[in-house]
This record gives C-alpha cells, sequence and structure tokens, in this order.
C-alpha cells in the first residue's frame, strides 16, 4: 500500500507495543498463506492487542467497488495492497481498513463516482496533491489543537484525495492516473481514546 504519511498520536504505538513486550500473559497466532508470508497476525494480551490481516473487506470502508476495477496486486517487495490493521489497549483504538484499485477508466470518472459515495458521510473535502495517499490522525502538529476538521496537506498535483468525516473518523478515496486509466485506494481511519480526544 503506497501511503506516503499516516499519523496517529506516537503514544499510542509506543504503548501498545510496550505492553506486547511486557506483559508475558499474551497470545499470538499467526497464520500463514501458502507462500510462506504471514497472512493474518493476531497479538492479544490483557491490556490490549494488535490484529493485522491482509485480505481486507472493501465493506468495512463504508464504500464500494468502482464498476470494473480489479484490487491491485501485491508486489514482491511486501507492498500488499489491501489491509486491515486494529491496535487497541489503554482506553484507545485505532482500526485503518485500506485497499488499493486499478480501473481503464480516467481518473475524473472514478472520481465522480466516489465523490457520490462519500457524499452520504457529509461534505467532501477535494485536494489536489503530487504525492500519494496523505492520512493524517497526529494532533501534535502545527494545526489547530480544538480542530477535529480534515485538511489538504498537498501543494497542487495530478492526484485528487477526497477526504470526508473528521480526523477520528474519516473516508478517504485517493485517485492518482496510471497509464490511460487510474489507480485509487479505498480508506476508512477510525481513532478513539484519550489521545485522539473523542
Amino acid at each position: 500500500m503506497r501511503i506516503t504519511r499516516f499519523h496517529f498520536p506516537s503514544t499510542i504505538l509506543g504503548l501498545a507495543l510496550l505492553a506486547v513486550m511486557i506483559v508475558s500473559a499474551c497470545s499470538v497466532n499467526v497464520q500463514k498463506e501458502k507462500n510462506g508470508e504471514d497472512k493474518q497476525v493476531d497479538i492479544d494480551t490483557p491490556v490490549g492487542g494488535i490484529h493485522v490481516h491482509k485480505d481486507a473487506d472493501v465493506a468495512d470502508t463504508g464504500l464500494t467497488v468502482y464498476p470494473g476495477a480489479r484490487l491491485k496486486q501485491g508486489n514482491h517487495d511486501g507492498d500488499d495492497k489491501s489491509a486491515n490493521v486494529n491496535i487497541s489497549g489503554f482506553g484507545f483504538g485505532v482500526k485503518v481498513v485500506a485497499l488499493e484499485y486499478e480501473s481503464n477508466d480516467a481518473p475524473s470518472k472514478v472520481i465522480a463516482f466516489y465523490r457520490d459515495q462519500l457524499n452520504k458521510f457529509g461534505k467532501v473535502l477535494e485536494c489536489h496533491t503530487s504525492n500519494h495517499l496523505d492520512v493524517s490522525t497526529n494532533f501534535n502538529d502545527d494545526s489547530d489543537k480544538n480542530s477535529h476538521a480534515l485538511t489538504c496537506t498537498g501543494n497542487g498535483g495530478n492526484n485528487v484525495e477526497l477526504k470526508v468525516g473528521t480526523r477520528e473518523n474519516q473516508h478517504i478515496v485517493a485517485v492518482e492516473p496510471e497509464g490511460k486509466g487510474s489507480s485509487f485506494s479505498l480508506v476508512y481511519v477510525r481513532t478513539h481514546g484519550k489521545e485522539a480526544d473523542i
């Protein structure tokens, strides 16, 4: 998955990893694919857990797949094109569902389709960028600490990100030109707990 930047408070990840290392009463379950690569990892402790699944379900994003689009296949570098990640513990949690697709249709058609779908979640923010997908849930940056609004971070470019929701509960569709067609990512991010101010 080509997510250039994904921010959530570093305290969350640090505490989750610390909990996994400190707590001896934890269970680790790893399921492998036929080629030996990890397909699903579940770590449960008395204080929380980490669950990573490579086979994400598009329904978990709240969106449908653009007609005729194909799920991109992972490459040999381990760059998977779908993931469902859940981290929880100490009264906080982060859920990220992300899938990457490709279509023979022009980006403008894909954008129009998803703008219509995203409208059901609220006002759609359109961002133009030259970067790959940028997801931010970081409340420690220079933005207004009391604002939960999504913002654009790019300086313009051919890639379009459609965003709706808040930093704690966001739906994102990132579309970029690819040859005569387009590639696009569907992303759902949900955070809760003290760090996210929910």
